[in-house]
């Protein structure tokens, strides 16, 4: 039986991508607001593409916030978007 695939959405541009292909973004059980790199981290994770478009896309739509359930604070935009040059 072949292996499945685990598929997430990324809230930039909606489109359904595997899991390997996407960053995730990740609100800690403290609250704070960090890339995941090793997608393995405790707390509730959004998935991006590696895409800066896919990036702006999420923060104009705000598609971040609601899928972490939270506001995001300016600076957190910047420091990810950083990451992301």
């Amino acid at each position: 039986m072949a292996k499945k695939i685990p598929m997430r959405q990324c809230v930039g541009c909606g489109e359904m991508k595997s899991k390997k292909e996407l960053i995730r973004v990740l609100k800690t059980t403290e609250g704070d607001i960090v890339l995941d790199a090793t997608g393995r981290q405790n707390g509730r994770g959004a998935y991006i593409c590696n895409d800066k478009n896919c990036f702006l896309k999420a923060r104009k739509s705000k598609g971040l916030e609601r899928s972490l359930k939270q506001q995001i604070p300016e600076d957190v935009y910047e420091r990810l978007q950083k990451e992301f040059d």
